[in-house]
């Protein structure tokens, strides 16, 4: 008879917050995978579970993938673990979930606490349409390139990140997506210290270099999505490379349309500035 892999969400920071049916998958799990043993072993211990627990992390991952689909499909029923929350929400496990499902093996879902979502229910932003963005790059030129590329991005955004980059990253959001864009800063949640902050990302950077507190805990920032009008101007600096390419080859009306889908705006205002720049060529003038 085959086994089950069942992901189980565990508590971001309350314990109260671990569902009875979690509970009970974790107790009758005769495998638990975690991403750090030590801390599930708290986890484990603070609501009276024994059980057998392995790392599953992203360096090893890969390696005990074939291992733990054999005892799957021997029959064995196993849990899988994050230190806190949804497993595979910026959390290893997406591949031992991947194989299970490509060998067959059933897979069932514990739902349960998740910051994404809780952060998302209080922020006082859309939540119609959002996207999870998880932690930015660590490297300031990296990350300002990934905050250019969701600069338009008209849903709501999530991410993550590290309490010790939450100043810089707020700058560099303020610098690309605008210092008045409004966000929700939330730190700790459901825990003993949680904090939630709320104003422009402007605000928020200047909180964050007052405020020690704003460097301490697990973060989550959720950022409102771009202004309509604001995600039809699109990248200007690539549209205006784009019909310097297309220019020379097409006409301007093609090569408009082109562009605009390139650089994410108006055909109308691709439109109009390729005549700029083919008269701008034919003057002899410059771009």
């Amino acid at each position: 008879m085959a086994g089950r892999l069942d992901v189980v969400a565990t508590p971001i920071g309350n314990l109260g917050d671990l569902s009875a049916r979690a509970r009970e998958a974790l107790a009758s799990a005769e495998l638990i995978c975690a991403e750090d043993t030590r801390r599930s072993a708290q986890l484990l211990n603070a609501i009276g579970v024994s059980g057998r627990l392995i790392s599953l992390h992203d360096y090893n991952e890969q390696s005990r993938i074939e291992t733990l689909v054999q005892q799957l499909r021997s029959g064995k029923v196993i849990a899988l673990v994050s230190d806190a929350g949804t497993p595979l929400l910026s959390d290893p496990g997406f591949a031992l979930v991947r194989a299970a499902a490509d060998a067959g093996v059933e897979i069932r879902s514990i739902p349960g606490p998740s910051a994404l979502t809780a952060a998302l229910s209080i922020a006082g932003l859309a939540t119609d349409r959002f996207v999870f963005e998880g932690f930015p790059p660590s490297r300031q030129a990296e990350r300002r390139a990934a905050f250019e590329r969701l600069r338009t991005e008209e849903r709501t955004l999530v991410f993550f990140e590290a309490p010790h980059r939450i100043a810089v990253t707020l700058e560099d959001l303020a610098a690309v997506f605008g210092a008045e864009r409004p966000a929700t800063l939330a730190r700790e949640l459901t825990k003993l210290h949680e904090t939630i902050y709320r104003g422009t990302l402007a605000e928020l950077h200047e909180r964050a270099n007052k405020d020690s507190d704003m460097a301490r805990g697990e973060i989550t920032l959720i950022v409102a999505g771009a202004a309509n009008d604001t995600a039809r101007e699109g990248d200007q600096q690539l549209l205006t490379r784009a019909l310097q390419l297309l220019l020379p080859e097409l006409p301007p009306a093609r090569a408009a349309a082109i562009a605009s889908q390139l650089a994410g705006c108006k055909r109308n205002t691709a439109y109009e500035l390729a005549l700029r720049m083919r008269a701008a060529i034919k003057s002899g003038g410059a771009d």
